[in-house]
């Protein structure tokens, strides 16, 4: 059966996912700040909303996807936000990774006034998106998750309960967290090869069936050594999610030394110019440091 959904975000996530729900038969309706956002989802059978608001009145299951906390306040909170238009009853889906801490403070905002919430942000980045294969990591009441499900698992292969309200984003901040070290010690390693005369290629062949073999890695090491930083996932977005990850961290007072280390990472390419990279060019900073670039002989 068909359902009424809006779709408010239509970046480089949120266009394919919208795209995915239309694919599927649901009626869409979707909003971006940018024009061309909505011109492009519209050609595949979306319709234009003319704010939050509009298509907020317009659906019944209202799904957020923008950069980061503010834009989600913006969005849900904000004038002509969604809960000025959204009916009694309605489910607010936030897919943003953002701070926990936002996530409650939307959801009390939305509970206040009728509304459902999850927080559900994802990861996979955008060939995932595309594929409809992302991992969906939900917080909210599992009877406003279960009728949200079907609906999810059209954007993503898996999808998961992980808690309350806000548990979603933490349970992304912790991939985020062991995505961004991953790729970190991969930079490490291959800068090591390389410096010592090997090819960085026979090595990844060599250890990706051992131990040290995983996803990130199989996806990350040929971007490296074949120096194709087009980004999947941007640095810049990386940043923000660590940035994230530690101020969640200052409140429940855990330390997490190696985030802090990558995330200075991560400001050091974004102050060179490289936030739009893809974030496999973690490896530049350990090759500038070094004297040497990741690549085949």
């Amino acid at each position: 059966m068909s359902s009424r959904i809006g779709f408010v975000g239509l970046g480089i996530m949120g266009r394919p996912m919208a795209k995915n729900l239309l694919k599927a038969g649901h009626e869409v309706t979707v909003y971006d700040i940018m024009p061309s956002g909505m011109d492009d989802v519209a050609a595949a059978g979306a319709a234009k909303g003319a704010s939050p608001k509009d298509v907020a009145g317009k659906t019944d299951i209202i799904i957020t996807m923008v950069p980061d906390g503010p834009e989600v306040e913006q969005a849900v909170l904000g004038p002509n936000g969604v809960l000025e238009g959204a009916k009694k009853g309605a489910i607010v889906v936030d897919m943003s990774s953002i701070n926990p801490t936002v996530s409650q403070r939307v959801g009390a905002a939305c509970e206040a006034k009728g509304v459902e919430f999850l927080d559900a942000p994802v990861s996979g980045g955008e060939p995932k998106a595309i594929d409809g294969t992302l991992a969906i990591m939900v917080g909210g009441k599992k009877d406003v998750f279960d009728k949200v499900e079907p609906i999810l698992k059209l954007m993503g292969s898996t999808v998961t309960l992980t808690g309350k309200i806000g548990a979603g984003n933490v349970t992304k901040l912790a991939n985020q967290i062991m995505v961004a070290c991953n790729i970190a010690a991969m930079g490490e390693a291959l800068v090591l090869a390389t410096k010592a005369g090997l090819d960085p290629e026979v090595v990844f062949n060599a250890v990706k069936a051992g131990l040290a073999g995983s996803t990130v890695l199989n996806v990350k090491a040929p971007m490296v050594y074949g120096r194709n930083f087009k980004p999947g996932f941007r640095i810049r977005l990386h940043q923000k999610d660590l940035r994230n990850a530690l101020q969640a961290a200052e409140s429940l007072k855990v330390s997490l030394p190696l985030t802090s280390t990558v995330q200075n990472m991560l400001i050091d390419l974004m102050n060179n110019g490289k936030g739009d990279l893809d974030h496999s060019a973690l490896v530049q900073v350990i090759e500038e440091a070094s004297a040497v670039e990741v690549k085949k002989p």
